[in-house]
């Protein structure tokens, strides 16, 4: 897969740490030009310093900020040129119950994981379309497909997400545009974002690795796979759907997956997190 990336850009937003600076490392590894978005300077500095500065450009970015994304997307198109493979990775989780998260909190974790998607696309998805190719990938989340308590704010954003992702894909088919976009619904993945989250079926719903999952997202940008669930049982989730509350309620609670953020600890993050 060393040149399957060869000649194309790949920005990824919260590419400092966790899953996005893993999918960084492997889209550069296969060839790519790396542009990574995130908060932390310092972060970005390491990852700078790791690859010698070859391939490579950082650039400091708080995406809950929609100035602060045009002027940083203004500066990739001229300093880097266009973006060939886009990957709306940045995420925040506030693991509280809806009436313990702060109006700050809540409008926060919407700027970031809901309306950054769509400022983020709306810069780069026009050279995209100039030039008749390019992948849009989004990030969302299991959490998109069955509610969690001390999740409101969080499923709500990753349902956006995930509708966000499914309307573009049909909107660009029916423009006749070759333009691509994959969504990625994982389960929880041990970066430290979800630390205390439990799974009551390791078998069927395991804590995924986070170096198993960015590999399985960048084979799924080669291959223009349009959905990826993780792990395979997250499907079940959709089915479920078709069915009333007073039926799939009890099936995701035989799951656990009401119980799966009881004892949930987290990150004590400054800003926006990779998931």
């Amino acid at each position: 897969m060393a040149s399957d990336f060869a000649g194309k850009t790949a920005l990824v937003t919260g590419g400092a740490s966790g899953i996005g600076r893993l999918m960084g490392e492997r889209l550069r590894a296969a060839g790519a030009r790396l542009v990574a978005w995130d908060i932390d300077q310092a972060g970005l500095d390491k990852l700078t310093a790791e690859f010698g500065g070859e391939r490579i450009a950082t650039f400091a970015v708080d995406v809950s900020d929609r100035a602060a994304i045009k002027e940083a997307a203004a500066r990739v198109l001229a300093e880097v040129g266009p973006v060939d493979i886009l990957v709306n990775n940045a995420g925040i989780v506030t693991g509280k119950l809806l009436l313990d998260a702060s109006d700050a909190e809540i409008e926060r974790i919407f700027d970031i994981n809901a309306l950054a998607l769509f400022w983020i696309t709306r810069a780069f998805l026009p050279a995209m379309l100039a030039r008749d190719a390019g992948h849009v990938v989004t990030i969302a989340s299991s959490a998109a497909l069955a509610g969690v308590p001390k999740m409101v704010d969080y499923c709500a954003t990753k349902a956006a997400a995930l509708g966000f992702d499914e309307a573009l894909r049909v909107e660009l088919k029916h423009m006749g545009s070759n333009v691509r976009t994959t969504v990625v619904c994982p389960y929880y993945i041990d970066t430290g974002m979800f630390d205390g989250a439990k799974t009551a079926w390791p078998h069927l719903l395991p804590i995924l690795k986070p170096e198993a999952v960015a590999d399985r997202i960048v084979e799924a940008i080669r291959t223009k796979e349009e959905r990826l669930l993780m792990p395979p049982f997250v499907g079940v989730s959709f089915l479920a759907r078709f069915l009333p509350p007073s039926m799939s309620d009890p099936l995701f609670h035989f799951f656990g997956i009401d119980a799966s953020m009881d004892d949930f600890v987290g990150h004590r993050e400054k800003g926006p997190a990779p998931k």
